[in-house]
């Protein structure tokens, strides 16, 4: 076994049984260090969004003072769901290695799948359930910032 999927499996065993949520865990790791770790805390924080990549990756985070993991590896006890693949990409982090696929996540209760079918909708589809308002304030905002000498863009 991976030394590293040992470690995301062993970060996963300790969520569960402190009773902090599902069997995710991640590490995070960077030139042959781990720079970061988490598992599932959904139930414990109640946020749903409080998923093992993402403690891992906030983990790495702060280790590195960055926001920035270029780099870095991510292993995963299951195929990131939509919103922790995206978080690994806003991450930059550059390959992800994962156990269990969405739908071994499906047959133990999770809903991942759904959530992957709901963005391969249509646009039309999707269209129906995002209203834009407010654009012109919003602009502004954009603009204020933008104007910024000091602004961070990524």
């Amino acid at each position: 076994m991976n030394q590293y999927m040992k470690l995301a499996i062993n970060e996963a065993e300790l969520g569960i049984a402190m009773g902090h949520g599902g069997p995710f865990g991640a590490v995070i790791v960077k030139d042959g260090k781990v720079i970061g770790s988490g598992h599932n805390q959904v139930v414990k924080d109640l946020d749903p969004t409080y998923h093992g990549e993402i403690a891992a990756i906030q983990d790495a985070c702060k280790h590195l003072n960055s926001f920035d993991l270029t780099g870095a590896d991510i292993y995963t006890t299951a195929e990131p769901c939509p919103m922790c693949l995206g978080a690994c990409l806003w991450a930059n982090i550059n390959k992800i290695y994962y156990g269990c696929s969405v739908t071994d996540n499906d047959a133990i209760g999770f809903r991942d799948e759904v959530f992957y079918k709901y963005l391969s909708i249509s646009d039309k589809q999707l269209k129906k359930r995002m209203i834009q308002i407010d654009y012109e304030p919003c602009l502004e905002l954009f603009q204020k910032y933008e104007q910024k000498a000091d602004k961070i863009i990524y």
